[in-house]
């Protein structure tokens, strides 16, 4: 008989990670997409209905959490793009996207950030979309084409190493994915090393008030569900500087559980 002390242990962190990778492929089929059973195309713009989300997020959930948030800024995308969405602000609303500009945004989903910022940054620009899920890479490479643009590309990853060369992005997007990271000291070497001198962020995130300890947070969420995992106002701003960011903001929007806030998070790559 093997020592069970001998036996491989599970580890917690790969755990966490399959957990959002499933919550993910789930929200990718209940959008529509073509990994679902039976599914339909993704046509049929959306005209910014709050609506939009309840697919893919409880009721409870979508005042705070998903494609609400977005106003008339998701009015005709795809409705796969939109449906898709699970997070917690609309960073391309405060990233004062140019044309011409490279932008990433970490954990795209459905391409909803992608696709307006490739608006955005018009056919001299490009949006880079990067995910680990190949089924929400399939639903948003299928938004894209649908929506005509022709200056986006998604990438398949992870957002602990990300496959683009150094400083190649002048904009970082993410929406409520890094606090699902179980290595965020990677994603944010990763963030210092492939945005440019000057280049910036617009990352929405949940984000804990600096007196809940991370056994707190946990209290108040699960991890899957963008809670447990959130680093405080104090940790991000320290862990974006430490990786050679500047002016750091991270701002309040709307709160998400008792002491927990969406937030915004700007910064600036020093040169």
């Amino acid at each position: 008989m093997q020592d069970p002390t001998l036996e491989p242990t599970a580890d917690p962190a790969t755990d966490l990670r399959e957990q959002v990778r499933q919550r993910y492929v789930e929200a990718a089929v209940a959008a529509g997409g073509c990994c679902a059973p039976g599914a339909t195309s993704t046509s049929s713009a959306l005209s910014g209905s709050p609506e939009s989300s309840a697919e893919v997020l409880p009721p409870e959930e979508r005042d705070r959490f998903g494609s609400a948030l977005y106003g008339t800024d998701a009015a005709e995308l795809p409705i796969g793009a939109v449906t898709a969405s699970l997070g917690c602000g609309n960073p391309t609303a405060v990233a004062e996207l140019h044309p011409g500009e490279v932008v990433l945004d970490l954990g795209s989903g459905a391409g909803i950030d992608v696709l307006l910022s490739a608006r955005r940054v018009g056919p001299t620009g490009r949006a880079y979309g990067l995910d680990m899920t190949e089924e929400m890479l399939e639903l948003a490479r299928a938004n894209a084409s649908e929506a005509g643009a022709d200056n986006v590309e998604f990438l398949h990853g992870e957002i602990e190493a990300v496959p683009l060369p150094d400083a190649t992005v002048d904009v970082v997007l993410s929406n409520c994915v890094i606090n699902l990271s179980t290595d965020k000291p990677a994603v944010f070497a990763e963030l210092g090393r492939v945005v440019r001198s000057g280049g910036r962020l617009a990352i929405s995130d949940v984000v804990a008030d600096d007196a809940l300890s991370p056994e707190q947070r946990a209290q108040r969420g699960s991890y899957v569900g963008c809670i447990a995992g959130a680093l405080s106002f104090g940790e991000y701003r320290a862990a974006l500087t430490e990786v050679g960011f500047v002016d750091v903001e991270v701002e309040a929007t709307h709160e998400v559980a008792p002491g927990m806030h969406a937030a915004v998070v700007r910064g600036v790559r020093a040169g």
